[in-house]
């Protein structure tokens, strides 16, 4: 198309040499030239996809749940996308998950070849402003969850903690990978609760939080329910852990007796706080992609997603790894994301208050 608009350019110059229709010219060649840039830009996904790779970014150390989550979806996902790209899980762990999220906002390419896997409250975060967010979470574009499930605080057994009451008599040594929900469902409890919780930042993950457990570093961390089930089985059948309380909007099915963390509020206004921070919970183990890509790209990934979620082979290896499903759709999670990120700004300056920890940012 390109050498037609070029003669055709020949034959009107040899036609006139006037300056005034010359710079016409230019201007239909210019045109004609953007014309075929627009079509170059409006290929498929199919045709965008094809021998290409996915990039699958994971914010904490392999092994814990964020990781096995973002392999199981990546073993799958790559055969639902148009154009059958390649899928690999790339890890970047570092300052919760902070790492990761700020590469792909600002500087991983913006044309629907990376995803990640991050801190499920970073909209939380963002909410009640921490520093080191530093981009917009409802500009991200969010693919989907496959597990929404509440986060449990687990105490090691030896340790002879029961209830909350025990945490408010005696001293209890807390894992946490930085200053975001693996620490601050304890501080908050400090907070509100008079909980003697000593935190102790800067594990990769928690498959590392699960062995200092288990060696005596640490006495207690959190992680999602359906982690626990699939990562220590074992735990859970001999009673090697002692589940404090859970963090999400319902209590779980498998889990009526253990408290919410919403429901040690004294008031409203620290329930509405805490109910802001469990809305997390629903984000899960997201799938998200940069700001600012092709929308039928995104469009593309979200039906992979949700086709995945549906496909047979999937669930039998989830089954299989112990693993629940219980998914969320990339449409769904954008509306809570967006919504948390516009909470009213009492309730997130309530929320900001009960779980900072301002000798941490300092150092």
């Amino acid at each position: 198309m390109l050498n037609a608009v070029t003669n055709k350019l020949g034959l009107l110059m040899a036609w006139t040499k006037h300056p005034a229709r010359i710079l016409t010219l230019s201007v239909w060649l210019g045109l004609a030239v953007c014309s075929l840039g627009g079509r170059a830009e409006a290929a498929g996904p199919a045709d965008f996809y094809t021998g290409k790779s996915i990039d699958v970014i994971v914010g904490y150390s392999a092994g814990g749940s964020y990781d096995a989550y973002a392999r199981l979806v990546g073993r799958f996902i790559g055969s639902h996308v148009p154009g059958q790209p390649r899928v690999i899980i790339r890890q970047m762990a570092g300052g919760g998950s902070r790492i990761a999220a700020n590469h792909v906002f600002n500087v991983a390419p913006r044309d629907g070849t990376v995803l990640a896997t991050a801190d499920q409250a970073m909209p939380v975060q963002q909410a009640v402003g921490d520093p080191d967010i530093k981009f917009d979470t409802s500009q991200l574009n969010w693919i989907g969850n496959p597990t929404a499930d509440n986060n449990l605080l687990a105490v090691w057994h030896t340790a002879n903690i029961r209830t909350l009451d025990d945490i408010r008599a005696r001293e209890v040594v807390l894992g946490a990978t930085g200053i975001n929900t693996s620490s601050q469902y304890a501080q908050a409890l400090n907070s509100i609760a008079g909980t003697k919780f000593k935190i102790v930042l800067g594990y990769p993950g928690a498959s590392e939080m699960g062995l200092a457990m288990e060696k005596g570093e640490i006495m207690s961390h959190t992680a999602p329910w359906a982690a626990w089930k699939a990562a220590h089985p074992d735990w859970i059948r001999d009673k090697k852990i002692n589940i404090i309380f859970q963090v999400g909007l319902l209590r779980s099915r498998e889990l009526p007796d253990v408290p919410l963390l919403m429901d040690y509020a004294k008031n409203d206004l620290d329930r509405s706080a805490l109910q802001l921070f469990s809305a997390a919970a629903t984000i899960g183990r997201p799938l998200f992609s940069t700001p600012f890509t092709p929308r039928e790209r995104i469009d593309a990934l979200r039906r992979a997603f949700d086709e995945t979620m549906e496909d047979p082979e999937f669930r039998k290896a989830a089954q299989q790894s112990g693993m629940d499903i219980d998914p969320v759709s990339g449409e769904e999670l954008q509306k809570i994301v967006t919504k948390i990120v516009a909470s009213p700004k009492e309730v997130s300056q309530r929320l900001s208050s009960i779980i900072t920890l301002p000798d941490q940012r300092k150092n």
